[in-house]
C-alpha cells in the first residue's frame, strides 16, 4: 500500500462517492488518529510507571490514585476507539466504508470527516438514539 496522500485534498460531493481518493483520505485520517491514540497511551504508561514511586503523604497518594483511575478509564475508552478504527479500516478494504449499516445509503462526507468511524447516517443515528431514549425512559 504505497498511496500518496494529498494533504490539501478535501472530499467533495462533486466526485463519485468513496472513490479511491476518498478511501485514501479516510484511511490516512484513521491511521493518523490511531497513531495519536497509541502514542498517548505509551506516554500515559510511562507517566504511571514514574508515579509508582511511593507517596509518603496520604493526601498525595489519594490524589495520585484518583488521577490514575481517571487516566485508566480514559485509556479504556481509547482502547475501544482503536477497535472501532480498526473496524473502519477493515470496511475500507471490504468496500463497505461510508455506507450506513442500517439503510445502505451513503453517510454524508461531512459526517465521516467529523467522525470517521461512523457506521450510521445522521438520520439513522438519530433514530437509534431516540429508540435508546425510549427504552431508557421506560
Amino acid at each position: 500500500m504505497n498511496e500518496r496522500v494529498d494533504l490539501n485534498y478535501q472530499p467533495s460531493d462533486d466526485e463519485p462517492f468513496m472513490n479511491e481518493r476518498q478511501k485514501t483520505y479516510f484511511r490516512a485520517k484513521l491511521i493518523s488518529w490511531k497513531s495519536d491514540i497509541l502514542r498517548e497511551a505509551r506516554e500515559t504508561l510511562e507517566n504511571l510507571q514514574e508515579e509508582n514511586a511511593s507517596h509518603p503523604d496520604m493526601a498525595d497518594r489519594a490524589s495520585s490514585e484518583t488521577d490514575r483511575a481517571l487516566e485508566l478509564r480514559a485509556r479504556d475508552r481509547q482502547r475501544k476507539l482503536i477497535v472501532k478504527i480498526d473496524a473502519a479500516l477493515q470496511r475500507i478494504e471490504e468496500g463497505s466504508y461510508g455506507y450506513c449499516e442500517e439503510t445502505g445509503e451513503p453517510i454524508s462526507l461531512r459526517r465521516l470527516d467529523a467522525r470517521p468511524i461512523a457506521t450510521l447516517s445522521l438520520e439513522a443515528q438519530e433514530r437509534h438514539e431516540r429508540r435508546e431514549k425510549v427504552y431508557r425512559d421506560e
